[in-house]
C-alpha cells in the first residue's frame, strides 16, 4: 500500500473513539467509563481547580477566583479531541489543556484567568490526576472484589466436604474438595483487595513539585502574595507544607515524601498491584476453564441466554467470563513491567519515560477493572457439579489414593517395599483396565496384611481429604 493509498484509506475511515472493540473484557464496565478520555480530561481539571482552592486556602489566590476555575473545570466546557491533538504539538495534554482552561476562565471573570495554574507544572497536574483517575478505579474494582470474595465463601462453604480429584501436572494426584479449591481462589482475591487498599491508602499521591521539583514556581508567587509578602525562606516553606496538606484535602489524595516527577514509585506500586490482582483473577478462570471441559464437566459458567454462543455450533457455551478474565490476566502484568521499567528515568524529568506511563496505565486499570467485574459474575453463579466429581474420581478406579495406601502398608512391608508393590500394581491395573482394589485383593503379598474391608476402606477417597475441611474452616475465619 502506498503512502497516499493508506492516507485515503485514513480518510475514508476517520478517527473514532475507542469503544472497546478489541477490548471485550472491559467494554461496558464501569471501569471503562471511570478511566476513558473523558474521565481523564475531568480528572485533569479537577487536579487544577483542587490546587486553585488548596492555594486559596494558603492565601496565595482569591478565593473567588478559586471559585471560578473550580465552576469552570468541567469537562463538558471542552473538547476532547481538541485537547488531544494539541497534544501532539507539547508531548502532552495539559498544555492545550490550561490553555483552553483559561480561556473559559477569562469569559467568565477574566480577573481570575491569572490564577489558573498558577506556579504549576504540567506533571503536576497530569499526575496528580492520574492518581484520581486511579483512586476512582480502584474503588470499583475492590467492590467487585469484595463481592467475587463474598461468592467464593459461600462455594467454600457449601463444599467444604465435596471430594474431587486434585490434579498436578494435569493429571489425578490425591483427592481433594471444592471447597478447598474455591477458598484458595477467594485467598488470592482478599490478598488483591489488601494490595489494591494499601496503594489507595498510601502509594495514590498528590503531586506537587513545580519545573523541577523544587516548588520554586509556588514559592515566588506565595513570596509575592501580599499577605506573604516579606517573609523569610523558612516562612515560605512553611507555606508550602501547607498548601501541600490543602491540596491532599482537596483531591482525597495522600502526600509523598518528596516531589515524584522523576521518583515513579506510586505508579510501579500501583501496576504491580494491579498485575497481582489480575493474576489472582486469572488463577481462578484457569481452573474453571479446566473444570468446564465437556470431558471433566465438574463445573460451568453461568450461562443466560446468548452467552458463549458459537457462530457455527449451536450445542456450543463458551465459557466465556473465564475466558475474558485469563485475557486479561495475560495482559495486565506484561503492561505493568512497562511500569517498571519506567521507574530509571533520568533527571528531574523523563523525556519520554513518562509519557510511556500513561497508556499502560490505563489499560491495567481498566484490563483489571474488566476482570474483576467478570470475575464477580462467574463466582455468583457458578454451576458446581458433585455427581461429575465424584464419577471423574472413580476414572483411575482406585489409583487416586495409591499415596493413601503407600503410607499405610509401608509400616507393614517397608516403605520401598510398599511403594514398589504399588507401582506395579498401579501399572497392572491401567495395562488390564482392572479397580487397583481388585489387582491388590490378588497378591500374594497381601496375604494377611490388609483385609478386604480395610482394603475397600483405604480406597474410598472420601477419607483421604487430609485437612481440606479444617483449612476451609480457618480461610473463612480469617
Amino acid at each position: 500500500m502506498t503512502r497516499a493509498s493508506g492516507e485515503a484509506a485514513a480518510a475514508a475511515a476517520p478517527a473514532q473513539p475507542d469503544a472497546g472493540l478489541l477490548s471485550p473484557v472491559r467494554v461496558g464496565t464501569a471501569v471503562e467509563a471511570a478511566v476513558g478520555d473523558g474521565a481523564w480530561l475531568q480528572a485533569l481539571l479537577d487536579a487544577e481547580a483542587a490546587l486553585a482552592r488548596a492555594q486559596a486556602r494558603t492565601g496565595t489566590v482569591p478565593a473567588a477566583a478559586a471559585e471560578v476555575i473550580t465552576a469552570a473545570a468541567r469537562a463538558e466546557h471542552f473538547d476532547v479531541r481538541e485537547v488531544a491533538l494539541a497534544a501532539r504539538s507539547t508531548a502532552n495534554p495539559v498544555v492545550g489543556l490550561v490553555a483552553a482552561l483559561t480561556r473559559v476562565v477569562a469569559q467568565k471573570a477574566p480577573e481570575a484567568a491569572e490564577y489558573v495554574h498558577r506556579g504549576s507544572t504540567s506533571q503536576d497536574v497530569f499526575d496528580t490526576g492520574a492518581m484520581l483517575v486511579a483512586a476512582r478505579a480502584l474503588h470499583l474494582i475492590v467492590a467487585d472484589l469484595r463481592e467475587t470474595a463474598a461468592s467464593l465463601a459461600a462455594l467454600a462453604g457449601a463444599h467444604r466436604d465435596t471430594v474431587m480429584a486434585g490434579r498436578t501436572l494435569a493429571l489425578h494426584a490425591v483427592p481433594t474438595t471444592f471447597g478447598l479449591k474455591a477458598a484458595g481462589w477467594r485467598h488470592l482475591v482478599l490478598e488483591a483487595v489488601a494490595r489494591l487498599e494499601r496503594v489507595a491508602k498510601e502509594s495514590l499521591v498528590i503531586s506537587l513539585g513545580g519545573a523541577a521539583g523544587t516548588l520554586a514556581g509556588y514559592l515566588q508567587y506565595a513570596e509575592q502574595a501580599p499577605q506573604h509578602a516579606g517573609q523569610t525562606p523558612a516562612e515560605a516553606g512553611e507555606a508550602m507544607e501547607l498548601l501541600a496538606d490543602a491540596f491532599a484535602a482537596e483531591t482525597g489524595l495522600a502526600r509523598p515524601v518528596l516531589p515524584w516527577h522523576a521518583l515513579r514509585t506510586p505508579v510501579t506500586d500501583l501496576g504491580a498491584a494491579l498485575a497481582h490482582t489480575a493474576g489472582a483473577l486469572g488463577k481462578m478462570a484457569a481452573d474453571v476453564q479446566v473444570l468446564a471441559r465437556t470431558e471433566i464437566g465438574e463445573v460451568a459458567e453461568p450461562a443466560p441466554a446468548g452467552r458463549g454462543a458459537s457462530s457455527a455450533m449451536p450445542h456450543k457455551r463458551n465459557p466465556v467470563l473465564a475466558t475474558l478474565i485469563r485475557s486479561a490476566a495475560v495482559q495486565v502484568p506484561a503492561l505493568a513491567a512497562v511500569l517498571a521499567q519506567c521507574l530509571p528515568t533520568e533527571d528531574e524529568r523523563s523525556a519520554g519515560l513518562w509519557h510511556a506511563e500513561w497508556q499502560p496505565l490505563r489499560e491495567c486499570l481498566r484490563l483489571t477493572g474488566g476482570a474483576a467485574r467478570a470475575a464477580a459474575e462467574l463466582a455468583a453463579g457458578l454451576v458446581v457439579r458433585p455427581e461429575r466429581m465424584r464419577a471423574n474420581l472413580g476414572l483411575t478406579a482406585g489409583q487416586v489414593v495409591s499415596e493413601r495406601l503407600a503410607a499405610h502398608l509401608a509400616p507393614r512391608l517397608g516403605r520401598s517395599a510398599a511403594r514398589e508393590l504399588l507401582t506395579r500394581a498401579s501399572q497392572q491395573a491401567q495395562d488390564s483396565g482392572r479397580p487397583l482394589g481388585q489387582i491388590l485383593a490378588e497378591l500374594p503379598a497381601l496375604a494377611g496384611v490388609v483385609s478386604g474391608a480395610e482394603l475397600a476402606r483405604l480406597l474410598d477417597p472420601r477419607g483421604y481429604t487430609g485437612a481440606a475441611g479444617a483449612l476451609v474452616d480457618r480461610a473463612l475465619r480469617e
